[in-house]
């Protein structure tokens, strides 16, 4: 079926009536910091784990900073999960060396996808400085990473552009230095609109791009805490978007009814357009991911 047609039955019926069951989905998380949060966490696992996903991820602090807990949590994941784990790794405050050691860690606990990122400074609002004996660049931590082990290797894409990009081609060429580095596959920074995923993915095709490219779903949970990591990330938040979470700060049920109808709608629109792979952003928590993957027909296998 062609994505024409797709969305002209899209348009003609029940907006998640009669899907394929052809959505892979892949979720993130971050390392838990206290014994509640890793009772949510480890919740939001078993939750989310029927779903059969391609891989969990578990992010990694500035500098370097979550480097232990994020490692207990991929380890436990391999260990008491069937669920291929991926673990983040980046550039900042590390030498090759110290990068090295905790990769080879990884693949020897059977961790065998690494998300590469140049990652963020330790003190927000300073630009990145690579350390003498460490890596320059994503792309460069790409490559380094393939020496040590033929990992799957995931990296970043900004669909707005990275906030520290000189333009939007600039951006473009980091992303293929990354994939020509031996990268598999780009996941996105969030956005809102379908039409800014399109239009990346169009002009990342028309730069000789072609790996997979992920868009990253971020439900809004917090519409506060949106716009302070929209901020940092370039993100565009529409005045649509806020009207819909107008009024709704004291009451966090209608809040998570309408950010899972907002998302789902999104990613509806994103498959009308011929998206069959969604990674979401969960913040360790699965009821609003659950609910955007049953309307996609992605169902307890």
């Amino acid at each position: 079926m062609n994505s024409l047609s797709e969305a002209r039955r899209a348009a003609a019926s029940p907006l998640f009536a009669g899907l394929e069951g052809d959505v892979g989905v892949s979720f993130e998380f971050f390392p838990p910091k206290t014994e509640k949060m890793a009772e949510t966490l480890w919740d939001a696992i078993g939750t989310l784990s029927p779903l059969a996903p391609r891989f969990v991820s578990v992010t990694y602090g500035a500098g370097g900073s979550t480097r232990e807990r994020t490692h207990a949590t991929v380890e436990r994941i391999v260990r008491e999960t069937a669920i291929p784990a991926a673990a983040h790794l980046t550039c900042v405050d590390a030498s090759r060396a110290e990068i090295e050691e905790v990769a080879r860690g990884y693949w020897d606990i059977g961790v065998r996808h690494i998300v590469a990122l140049r990652g963020d400074p330790p003190v927000a609002g300073t630009r990145f400085e690579a350390r003498a004996d460490g890596y320059a660049s994503a792309a460069d931590l790409v490559a380094g990473l393939k020496a040590v082990a033929p990992f799957e290797i995931s990296v970043g894409a900004y669909p707005e552009t990275h906030p520290e990009a000189a333009s939007a081609a600039a951006d473009l060429d980091n992303l293929k230095r990354k994939i020509d580095a031996g990268a598999d596959r780009a996941i996105t920074q969030f956005f809102f609109e379908p039409d800014t995923f399109f239009r990346f993915r169009d002009a990342a095709a028309a730069a000789g791009i072609t790996a997979e490219i992920v868009p990253g779903i971020m439900p809004v949970t917090n519409f506060a805490a949106i716009q302070r990591m929209s901020g940092m990330t370039g993100t565009a938040v529409p005045d649509w978007l806020a009207g819909l979470f107008e009024g709704l700060d004291d009451h966090p049920p209608a809040r998570q009814l309408v950010a899972a109808t907002v998302a789902a709608e999104m990613c509806r629109r994103l498959y009308a357009g011929g998206v069959r792979e969604f990674h979401f952003y969960t913040l360790n928590r699965a009821e609003l991911s659950y609910a955007i993957c049953h309307l996609l027909g992605v169902r307890p296998q």
